[in-house]
């Protein structure tokens, strides 16, 4: 028995399906117990009502008869209408009777209160008006005989009283659903043998089948009243609940479940956002994003295999960039030996082809340079990234940067006119250094790629930060824009040799804006006809990160 229990244990814990099923099937149980219990619940509140109003009449008829009985002969008037009635009838104190607070209040407010789990049957209770006395009937069953007594004795008791006097006690028996109505003219719905035992003082009761009810009539004679044919009904059967009170319960448990499922399978979903929101900040470059594993279930193996991928990941992305770190460092000391080399040639002949030939080995050598302080700024921006480092952002003038970068270009490319236009007080939060190496690195890229002009623009709004850095060059076709922001890539090998470009500048700058959460595009400048590379920075982004 343990080893199966442990057995299901073990698959509801590991299977997300086997719970989600489980789950539904049992929110499916429980509506359907909701629904029964609800259906039971209404049907029992209609029936204590239509019991309530059924009794009603009949107390209020007895409690007004008790009272104008002398408190001395009540006893044995009660004895003498219960053994007419068949029906215990009998008078108590509110204290003597154990009742609970509210049904206390709905005797004070002039309710009835029927009971049914009584041991002698039904138990009815009323309020005796201006008096702490309750009428208290007891009675196994209502018959035909006792619904003739209890006609009879309402005939005599509005026997003696005018049109007035009757109409009045006739409207405060019918304020339950029970109608009773006063009528100068005999029933139409009689014939003429009921109307004779009418008049000779007997109570005709009268079926209503296709309503499963009855109607009982009575004659009242009397010399000073013209009101004298009593009618009482149609009085209905208990009727179950109605098809469209029963669609509403129905419709009500069915929101009920489509609650629960949606919390069942919210939970679900949240874990799986989780997992989505992981993996998107992976790919965002934060390399030590893990997602927490709540259960063995097949979402929690998810969990941990995910996890198991991102550090294997990021621990292959640390190899990879110091390798390239280690690399780059030791092409340090070689190429550092050839330059003192070179050097000494220079020194030791004055051939002028010997001269022109080490110049242009001197040059390559500080290409190779630049190449390998490209390949450093690239492998420690990756490394940086892979280890979860933050950047230490300030706020940054950005038309003040841009005027930094100008004056540390224009010299070399004098050939070139280089402005800053757009808003002047445009202000990012960033990280001062890695922002202008970015910008710097798209101006040298436009200045290689420029015939005559290149112009920084600045724009700024609510949502973001704009720099944009436009040329009159022959632009980048569209099939490529993507292609250029990979390390390395080279549209035109020999014009980016000639123009000085390693590969790697604009792959720098798309790391740099990924780790600033924003963004790098490129697309053709609309006023000089040539690239446009923008710098895109969100203002939420900047604000986080300050």
């Amino acid at each position: 028995m343990d080893a199966i229990r442990g057995l299901f244990r073990r698959l509801f814990a590991e299977s997300t399906f086997l719970r989600v099923y489980v789950l539904m099937a049992l929110a499916l149980l429980l509506t359907l117990v909701l629904v029964l219990a609800g259906y039971t619940l209404v049907d029992q509140v209609r029936r204590e009502h239509y019991r309530e109003q059924l009794a009603d009449p009949p107390m209020t008829m007895l409690v007004q008869q008790v009272v104008t009985v002398p408190a001395e002969e009540r006893r044995q008037w009660l004895s003498e209408q219960s053994e007419r009635l068949d029906i215990g009838l009998d008078v108590s104190s509110a204290d003597a009777l154990s009742l609970g607070y509210f049904e206390r209040e709905r005797l004070k407010k002039g309710q009835v209160l029927v009971n049914t789990d009584a041991p002698q049957g039904w138990r009815l209770h009323k309020r005796m008006p201006d008096d702490d006395g309750i009428l208290v009937a007891s009675l196994n069953s209502l018959n035909e005989q006792q619904l003739r007594e209890l006609a009879e004795m309402l005939g005599e008791w509005l026997g003696t009283d005018d049109d007035t006097t009757r109409r009045d006690r006739v409207s405060e028996l019918s304020r339950s659903s029970i109608d009773i109505d006063l009528g100068e003219q005999p029933p139409n719905d009689i014939d003429e043998r009921q109307l004779m035992r009418l008049q000779e003082g007997d109570v005709i009761i009268r079926l209503h089948p296709e309503r499963r009810g009855l109607s009982l009539y009575a004659y009242l004679p009397s010399e000073t009243a013209s009101l004298q044919w009593l009618r009482i009904g149609p009085i209905d059967a208990f009727e179950p609940m109605p098809l469209s009170l029963l669609v509403m319960l129905l419709l009500v448990m069915l929101a009920v479940l489509a609650g629960t499922i949606y919390l069942i399978i919210r939970g679900v979903e949240a874990r799986m956002a989780r997992l989505e929101l992981a993996a998107t900040r992976i790919a965002g470059g934060h390399l030590d994003t893990r997602v927490k594993v709540e259960s063995g279930d097949f979402l929690g193996r998810l969990g941990m295999a995910f996890n198991g991928m991102a550090s294997q990941v990021q621990s292959l992305l640390r190899a990879q960039q110091e390798m390239i770190r280690a690399v780059s460092h030791e092409l340090r000391t070689p190429v550092a030996r050839i330059r003192f080399a070179v050097q000494m040639v220079e020194d030791m002949t004055g051939d002028t082809s010997v001269q022109r030939q080490l110049k242009g080995i001197d040059s390559d050598i500080d290409e190779l340079d630049g190449l390998i302080d490209e390949i450093l700024t690239y492998a420690r921006l990756g490394s940086d990234q892979a280890h979860g480092i933050v950047l230490d952002t300030e706020p940054l003038e950005c038309r003040a940067m841009a005027e930094r970068v100008v004056d540390a270009l224009a010299g070399l490319h004098a050939h070139l006119t280089l402005s800053i236009a757009g808003d002047s007080d445009v202000e990012a939060v960033a990280e001062p250094r890695y922002l202008q190496r970015a910008l710097q690195n798209l101006v040298a890229n436009a200045c290689r790629h420029a015939r005559s002009q290149v112009v920084i623009r600045l724009y700024g709004d609510q949502r973001a930060i704009r720099l944009d850095v436009e040329d009159d060059g022959p632009g980048v076709p569209e099939g490529d824009r993507l292609e250029v922001f990979k390390p390395f890539a080279r549209l035109d090998d020999s014009r980016t040799r000639r123009s000085g470009g390693y590969g790697l500048g604009l792959s720098i700058v798309h790391k740099i804006m990924a780790w600033h959460g924003g963004s790098v595009l490129v697309d053709d400048s609309p006023e000089l006809g040539g690239a446009r590379f923008s710098l895109l920075l969100p203002v939420h982004a900047q604000t986080s990160s300050a």
